[in-house]
Formats: C-alpha cells, structure tokens, sequence
C-alpha cells in the first residue's frame, strides 16, 4: 500500500460518523460525488468495503470499524495538536469550550464554570448547552473541553473521556408566597400544592417521584420542564411547586421570591464535570475540578 492519503480518511471518517454521503457532503461542504468517489479511490487503495447499507444508512464495514477507530485517534490528536499550537500565540485569548446540560441549575453551573475567569491567563469561555449525548458527541471530536453534568459517565461507553464528581446536594421544596398555605407538617403539606417536575432527563427526576411515594404523596403534576430556569420562572407566577437544590437555596429564593416549604436529605444530586481522554486536557478544567466541592448556600 502506498502512503495513506489523510484527507481520504478525513471523507471516510465523517461518512462513517454521519452516516450518509449527502450528510457528510453538508459537514464538509464538498460536492456528493466528490465524497463517493474519494471513498472508492480509498477501498481500491486497500483492496477492501468500508461501507455496508444498513436501510438508508452507510454502517461502516468490520475493517472499516477498525479504521474508525484508528481516524478518532488520528483526528482527535490533530486537534489537540491545534490547540497546543493556539495557546502559544501570546496576544490570542485561549478558548475554553464547555457543555453544560440543560437539567443543570444556572446559578450553580455560574458557580461552578466563573473561577477559570480568576486564572492568571487571556481565557475566552465559550459556553454552550443540550442533553447529555449531543454533548458526548460534541466532546468525542474535540469541540468541547469539558462536560458539567448530573449524570456520571456510563462505564465502557463508546466515548473516552474520564469523569469527575464536582459537587453534592441535598433537596428543598420551593414554592411562592401566593400559594404557600398548607397547615400541615411536613411533608404531609407537601400533598396540597400542584407540581412542577423535571423532566425525563433530569437524573433527580425518579429519585423524587420514589420519594414522593414512600411518603404516599400522589403530586399533582401540572407541569413537566427539561429547562430548570423556565420551571422556576412557573412556580414563580404561583402555578407550582418545585424541587430544587439546597447548594443554591438562597439563589432561588433571592431570584424568583420562593420560600422553602421543606428540606430532605433523602434526595441527593451530584454533579460531574466529564472530560475527553487526551494527553494533555485545558488548563481551565483543573480550575474547576481541584475548586472545593462544598459550595456556598
């Protein structure tokens, strides 16, 4: 075989990733038949299918998941390689990439993300936010330095990346002054309020609905929100309930004029920063990682 041609790995690569021709053409703005026909140079070069049909999906081939795997690696180290790079032109600000899922609280991904600004460096944040495998995706090609998350890594996942817990919190019950009205203890007055829940998302969304039921409390539920600002901005027009964690009770009480109608520890959420498995990972995420875990109410 002569030399590998790196850009007929790149089309394979994104093909493979995509999982059609026409996907891959949109990602790297080339022409179809451009694409299709540096693939088939690539599997003359080898001698060998990298592609079946799976439906209207291009699946790679075995040999081609093979190579699959040896183009993350390759491309993966080129854009660590880039970065490097970047980080020594002394004038340019360095770039920090981070993901943050939209079940996570605002005020405690602030929290959490604002100490890489106190870093004696020229750091640009640029923040951005989804459900946690658009995210993994987004980190497994490089275009994220960092993942703040409530759910920890799933062992022997197909992205490699390492994960580290951040921080720990047990739960209050919120709700407005305008519908607080229950004379019962708690959490028995729990049961008289309608309720705003996460959503199917939220890794704390089960751990509050067995809750509820080991204290045989039927919440009404009339709201279910994958975004925790836009829940709180319901409850905080009189319309619910809410769950919230205690690392920020002040925050939420300040911000949206709630007051605590109960406190758990039975309920717990931790939350995790995950980080792509690379030689040598931003300078910010230590910032982050080695920051102290209790934070403050």
């Amino acid at each position: 075989m002569h030399r590998l041609n790196y850009n007929h790995l790149l089309y394979f690569y994104t093909v493979a990733k995509e999982g059609s021709i026409a996907k891959a053409s949109e990602q790297l703005c080339l022409a179809p038949q451009t694409i299709s026909g540096q693939i088939s140079a690539f599997e003359k070069q080898i001698g060998f299918k990298l592609f079946e049909r799976d439906g209207k999906r291009l699946r790679p081939s075995e040999l081609g998941q093979h190579i699959m795997q040896y183009a993350e690696d390759i491309f993966s180290l080129g854009e660590e390689l880039k970065r490097i790079i970047d980080k020594q032109q002394p004038i340019q600000q360095h770039s920090f990439h981070v993901g943050v899922t939209d079940v996570i609280p605002k005020a405690l991904a602030f929290q959490l993300i604002a100490p890489v600004l106190d870093l004696n460096q020229s750091i640009r944040i640029i923040c951005s936010e989804g459900d946690q495998q658009t995210l993994l995706a987004e980190l497994a090609i490089n275009r994220l330095d960092m993942i703040i998350t409530d759910q920890a890594l799933i062992p022997g996942g197909q992205v490699r990346a390492t994960c580290h817990k951040l921080a720990q919190s047990d739960y209050c019950f919120y709700a407005a002054p305008s519908i607080v009205r229950s004379q019962k203890p708690f959490p028995q007055n729990l049961g008289e309020y309608p309720w705003l829940l996460p959503g199917k998302k939220s890794s704390v969304r089960q751990s509050l609905l067995n809750w509820f039921d080991h204290h045989q409390i039927i919440p009404k539920i009339v709201g279910e929100f994958d975004d925790s600002a836009l829940l709180k901005s319901f409850a905080q027009a009189g319309y619910g309930a809410f769950a919230g964690p205690n690392l920020i009770e002040r925050h939420i009480c300040q911000q949206y004029g709630v007051s605590v109608i109960g406190r758990t520890t039975d309920i717990q959420e931790v939350y995790y920063a995950i980080l792509p498995s690379r030689r040598i990972n931003h300078p910010a995420t230590s910032k982050i990682i080695e920051a102290p875990k209790a934070l403050s109410t």
